[in-house]
């Protein structure tokens, strides 16, 4: 129980993604028209009002609302229980990749938030280099990117499995071997 108390806290920075994301594209759709574009550094970066039927980064866009939006919804929750899940059995003490969950979490849910509403994404971060522009993209897409990236890092990382399973600590574990390789050369 106390191990979940512990990762709740996680879910605070999944909330703090959420509001910010939901705060920006209210922001964008109160005060920058459909379709409208205004340049914050010229040559770089726009804010460009735009709706996105597609995934992350206009992805798999459709020419409208419809159908396929429902279908979306439906893997977005699909991948939200994933998520919940690895979320669920990660290690407490495995704060990057608890993060890096709450990140996508919060991200996943921003976004599904507008698929349900309206059938479609608030877009409005432009990147560009000369006429080579990146698709537009949100807060959410961005945590989600963070979230994944962190992920990869993790997956990098030593994890001593195997020995904490058994309730030895990592740190016991190196002791441990230390013991057992100066055993086994005597």
């Amino acid at each position: 129980m106390r191990t979940n108390l512990r990762k709740l806290d996680y879910l605070f920075l999944s909330l703090g993604v959420l509001v910010v994301d939901q705060w920006t594209k209210w922001l964008v759709e109160v005060h920058l028209p459909h379709t409208a574009s205004q340049p914050l550094i010229p040559g770089l970066l726009n804010l460009t009002h735009v709706k996105n039927t597609g995934v992350a980064f206009g992805l798999f866009a459709a020419h409208g609302a419809g159908g396929g939006s429902w279908l979306l919804v439906l893997m977005g929750l699909a991948a939200l229980t994933a998520v919940f899940l690895y979320f669920r059995f990660a290690p407490e003490r495995n704060r990057l990749l608890l993060s890096s969950l709450a990140l996508i979490v919060g991200g996943a849910v921003g976004n599904l938030i507008d698929r349900l509403a309206s059938g479609a994404v608030t877009d409005f971060v432009d990147v560009y280099v000369g006429s080579h522009h990146w698709p537009a993209f949100n807060v959410a897409d961005s945590a989600i990117t963070i979230g994944i990236a962190l992920m990869i890092v993790d997956s990098f990382r030593p994890h001593h499995r195997g020995r904490e399973r058994a309730g030895q600590a990592p740190e016991d574990a190196t002791a441990a071997d230390a013991e057992r390789a100066a055993a086994t050369e005597a």
